[in-house]
């Protein structure tokens, strides 16, 4: 069965303004279905997922279960990096959001979908390696670890290319994966990313050696997430 969902991409916004926005969305989705528990459709129109795709502003954030030692600058050197920081409720530890990274929130109800949390994520990580494997860039799974890496069988060489926290309700999941497309890696220099002290951080752009297309790159994520968990668009 396909899962109906609203696509919205909101461009470059405000972190703060952008998780306002995704909670809002969420609660509502956890209210329908609190109300529609005895029935497998929901209140008609308003059960569908909805997938934002945003550039976020330089910003930390740390999951529930992370720790703030992850991040390895003060206030003030925050304040220095133009970045802000955020702790949140979602799960992983520390990541870094900025321009020229496709980050993606869906608020879908697994249910629906048919499958559990774990499986959500697996299906994650498949839609970017799907992804990747467009633009010849091999990518996979690391034992012990979410998120899409490349070079797993070489510790040495071993990086990240998208990180992936997510909470769940009732179901309904909110806050998804980071995707470097463009990003300015500096910024992870000043985090252990995901906890991690002995792993990289790439990007497309620094696989490839040029700049992407950006709005392209999009373009063939959403087409692989609509692929992965047989999605259909209702705008």
């Amino acid at each position: 069965m396909t899962y109906k969902v609203k696509y919205e991409d909101i461009g470059l916004k405000d972190y703060k303004e952008t998780w306002d926005y995704q909670e809002k969305i969420f609660q509502e989705l956890v209210g329908n279905k609190k109300v529609s528990s005895d029935s497998t459709s929901g209140p008609e129109g308003k059960n569908h997922g909805t997938l934002i795709f945003v550039e976020h502003p330089h910003v930390y954030t740390l999951g529930k279960s992370g720790s703030e030692n992850n991040l390895l600058l003060d206030y003030i050197q925050l304040q220095a990096k133009d970045a802000a920081f955020y702790r949140i409720d979602r799960g992983g530890d520390i990541t870094y959001h900025g321009p020229g990274q496709i980050v993606g929130y869906p608020i879908f109800d697994l249910e629906q979908i048919g499958v559990s949390l774990k499986e959500y994520i697996h299906l994650l990580e498949e839609a970017v390696i799907l992804t990747l494997a467009d633009y010849e860039v091999s990518a996979g799974r690391l034992d012990g670890a979410t998120g899409v890496w490349l070079d797993t069988l070489n510790p040495g060489r071993t990086r990240k290319i998208c990180a992936i926290g997510v909470r769940a309700s009732r179901y309904i999941t909110m806050h998804g994966f980071a995707f470097n497309v463009n990003t300015n890696l500096e910024y992870f220099n000043y985090i252990n990313p995901c906890g991690f002290t002995d792993k990289g951080v790439t990007s497309i752009e620094k696989e490839i050696g040029v700049k992407q297309d950006f709005e392209n790159v999009k373009k063939i994520l959403r087409n692989k997430l609509k692929e992965v968990f047989n999605l259909t668009w209702i705008n």
